[in-house]
Order: structure tokens, then C-alpha cells, then sequence
């Protein structure tokens, strides 16, 4: 599972999500790339989850390069607790994607691989998303 060796602090602020990413919209390793269509909250298992389906669509093929990294605690108190009494402990690890970031990269594989893949990974995200290729000369912010 995805998570970060150590943190400067324990418990994190909740933080917004939203805008344009503009640093991280462009193909940096691999011919093809899924990229997301709106902002949220991505956790830990269900990039997990993507990753595992996308090396099994590939039958152990191919390389995948995951762009993003859960490095935010989400603190959740226990059932039937009453208020108060502080904050509750770290649960789970999520990262913050905007529109238009690159999410995971592909490549060694067809493009019909690759699109299968894309396709049952789509399942599994909380928001919508977007296969792109290399040979697009692909901007998300201007195809957005």
C-alpha cells in the first residue's frame, strides 16, 4: 500500500480541491496516459486497485509509471463516538488531483492494449478520466 515513510506532522488539514493542474499535465515516460477530467481526492487502495488492473489487462507486459502519491492523512474518530475530545487518528492515505493531471503512464504495449486497459481502469475511479497518447501533443489545459 501506498503511503509515506514519515511526515512532518501526523494529522493534515482537510484542503481543497480544484483549478487547473499546470505543472503536471503533460506525458513524461510512457506513449500512453490516462489524465483526469475533474478535481478530488484519490486514496491509497484504489490507485492500488487501477494499478492492478491495468498490469493485469497487460497479462504482465508492459511497464506502468503511476504519477500520483498519496502522501495526506485522512483522521476519521471511531462509530459512536460523542464530540469532541480532539481529533480522531489517521485512517487512510489520499492524494489531491486537479483537472487535467496526468495519473498514470503506460507503455511496451499496443495502442488497443493500452485502451482496454484504460477503459477497465475507468471503473474504478471516483471521477472521470481521459486516455491520451504522446503522438497528441497533448496539453490538458488546452483540451480542457
Amino acid at each position: 500500500m501506498l503511503r509515506p515513510k514519515n511526515t512532518k506532522f501526523r494529522k493534515h488539514q482537510k484542503g481543497r480541491c480544484g483549478g487547473l493542474a499546470t505543472n503536471l499535465n503533460q506525458l513524461a515516460f510512457g506513449q500512453y496516459g490516462i489524465v483526469s477530467m475533474a478535481s478530488g481526492r484519490l486514496s491509497a487502495q484504489v490507485i492500488e486497485t487501477i494499478r492492478r488492473s491495468i498490469t493485469r489487462a497487460f497479462r504482465r507486459s508492459g511497464k506502468v509509471w503511476i504519477r500520483v502519491f498519496p502522501d495526506i492523512s485522512v483522521s476519521e474518530k471511531p462509530a459512536e463516538v460523542r464530540m469532541g475530545k480532539g481529533k480522531g487518528s489517521p485512517s487512510f492515505w489520499v492524494c489531491r488531483i486537479r483537472s487535467g493531471q496526468v495519473l498514470f503512464e503506460m507503455d511496451g504495449v499496443s495502442f488497443e492494449q493500452a485502451k482496454a486497459a484504460t477503459e477497465l481502469a475507468a471503473c474504478k475511479f471516483p471521477f472521470a478520466i481521459r486516455f491520451v497518447t504522446r503522438a497528441q501533443k497533448y496539453s490538458a489545459i488546452a483540451k480542457l
